[in-house]
């Protein structure tokens, strides 16, 4: 992760929220992002604001158990969420949670996006994993996430959304974007014919690429 001043970390999370915003990731006040800047500081969005035109100066800074040190407004109410994933891994230093379109109308027709189609999954993401239900904001999330998050960088959570991590914010976005451009390609696949897994011999030199 590279070091900025804890002003230049606020601008780039304000230049993230725009750009879900701006690619349909998010709608209104949805969704929630978070970026760990030290140790036992975190920066997230505020409960209930417009994240297509949130200002730099809005977000919040809570610690690793979500308590709010400063700002304005009340944290995030997926809150917890974060700091689970912060707690849990070390190596990750941000976190997206998004309402992406495609994402979630797989889960609403109990579909998944599967880990055998496409090589720029399997090599930048891997396995997609779908939580099972849980109740928005409650605790019960941070409780079902737990065991995916350690492996897994980037999950859909039935019937709610996204959540991606990263090692720095932009390495959070990018996870965000691949994974709903996986599912629109996935969709269009789906009302064209059977769609083909990649082969074992396929995946097998993938997985050459990456070890």
């Amino acid at each position: 992760m590279t070091f900025k001043t804890e002003r230049e970390y606020r601008k780039d999370l304000a230049e993230v929220c725009s750009l879900m915003y701006a690619k349909n990731f998010i709608s209104s006040t949805d969704g929630n992002i978070s970026l760990k800047y030290k140790e036992d500081r975190i920066l997230i969005t505020p409960s209930g604001i417009h994240k297509g035109f949130i200002k730099p100066e809005a977000f919040i800074v809570v610690d690793l158990n979500g308590n709010k040190i400063s700002g304005a407004r009340k944290p995030s109410q997926e809150v917890h969420m974060h700091t689970e994933v912060y707690r849990r891994r070390k190596d990750i230093c941000a976190v997206t949670h998004a309402h992406p379109p495609y994402c979630i109308a797989f889960t609403l027709a109990g579909l998944d996006l599967g880990k055998t189609f496409l090589p720029e999954v399997v090599l930048s993401i891997g396995e997609i994993p779908i939580v099972p239900y849980t109740t928005p904001t409650s605790e019960e999330v941070p409780q079902a996430i737990g065991s995916y998050i350690d492996h897994h960088d980037a999950l859909i959570l039935d019937r709610h959304g996204s959540l991606t991590l990263g090692t720095s914010l932009w390495d959070a976005f990018i996870k965000l974007e691949r994974m709903e451009h996986v599912a629109q390609v996935m969709f269009l696949a789906r009302q064209l014919g059977p769609v083909k897994h990649l082969t074992s011999g396929e995946l097998q030199k993938l997985h050459h690429l990456t070890s």
